[in-house]
């Protein structure tokens, strides 16, 4: 049996995109098969298809790591789901694709009143928020709390999630069109074209907690953001990994800086943030608190436009593939 699905033909652009046809996975003990109508796309789908992060040992090398769709088939040992079951997931990779396969207690159910469509946007920017916003960096109700690119998919997840926890949400964000995304969901926006989100900060008071995704320079601008006894957490580089910093401040004003990657951790690892969303986010989804914003979908032909879509940095919010 075959299925649809989009594999990268060599690293590079948009265009090493490629339909293709490849036999359906078969899930191994502990899996589910889905059968996917809608697929997420993200970051470090692009980052894969030109060759800077590599699938980890095991996985599909298809691109995509979150999808929707209904459960097809049960690798043996399988509880909690049957045949039929409406699902969301967090994959390993083989998203761009009819059907994927995944640890079971990686899945979640399609929260009530949302579509696939919808709900294949949740699991990587919730996985990644609640990992990193919450467990890693102990966000608490009533801190300052600053996302940059809070325009993004992970962005406008983390708006709502701290707003929804009862922190003072601050985004930064690259046009008048783009902060008031952020506005609209909670956060006071700063426009960084325009504005220094550090003086902006510090006015307040300081962070308590900084999500960064770009690196570079703004490294040191956001140790001089943070409040004393904050916590800077990196998720990505989209700027760079590399900065000159004063480690005294670090030392005299008792910051914490720290980060993570979600896709190379284990699946036990990834089984307990699941386990969290479910008893923590899924609440907020169910109550009317957290809902995806969609920038745009595009059929699963046409993911290498997507993927433009993307790098163009002109999306707001996430940009989904419909594959049935």
């Amino acid at each position: 049996m075959t299925m649809r699905a989009v594999e990268i033909a060599a690293p590079g652009g948009p265009e090493m995109l490629r339909p293709c046809t490849r036999p359906v996975p078969v899930p191994a003990a502990g899996e589910i098969l889905i059968e996917i109508h809608h697929a997420g796309v993200n970051r470090p789908d692009a980052l894969q298809r030109a060759g800077a992060y590599k699938a980890p040992p095991g996985a599909s090398d298809l691109p995509g790591l979150e999808c929707a769709g209904v459960v097809a088939a049960l690798g043996a040992g399988v509880s909690g789901w049957a045949v039929g079951d409406s699902v969301c997931a967090l994959l390993p990779g083989g998203g761009y694709a009819e059907y994927a396969t995944c640890p079971a207690a990686h899945a979640l159910p399609v929260p009530a009143g949302l579509s696939l469509r919808e709900a294949a946007c949740l699991p990587e920017t919730c996985f990644t928020v609640w990992s990193n916003v919450v467990r890693r960096g102990g966000l608490a109700a009533g801190e300052r709390f600053l996302v940059h690119g809070g325009s993004s998919g992970i962005g406008t997840t983390a708006i709502q999630i701290a707003t929804a926890l009862g922190a003072r949400v601050f985004a930064t964000a690259g046009s008048a069109e783009k902060c008031a995304a952020c506005e609209a969901l909670g956060a006071t926006a700063i426009n960084y074209r325009e504005a220094d989100f550090t003086e902006a900060l510090r006015a307040e008071g300081g962070a308590h907690l900084i999500l960064d995704m770009v690196g570079g320079s703004y490294i040191a601008r956001n140790i001089k953001a943070l409040a004393d006894d904050g916590r800077l957490v990196f998720i990505a580089f989209l700027e760079s990994p590399k900065a000159e910093i004063n480690f005294a401040q670090i030392m005299l004003r008792r910051l914490t800086i720290t980060g993570s990657t979600l896709r190379p951790q284990s699946d036990a690892a990834k089984a307990a943030i699941a386990a969290d969303l479910r008893a923590h986010v899924w609440p907020m989804v169910n109550a009317g608190k957290l809902r995806p914003l969609i920038d745009s979908e595009f059929l699963l032909a046409d993911a290498a436009a997507a993927h433009a879509r993307m790098e163009s940095s002109a999306h707001i919010g996430k940009i989904v593939l419909k594959v049935r």
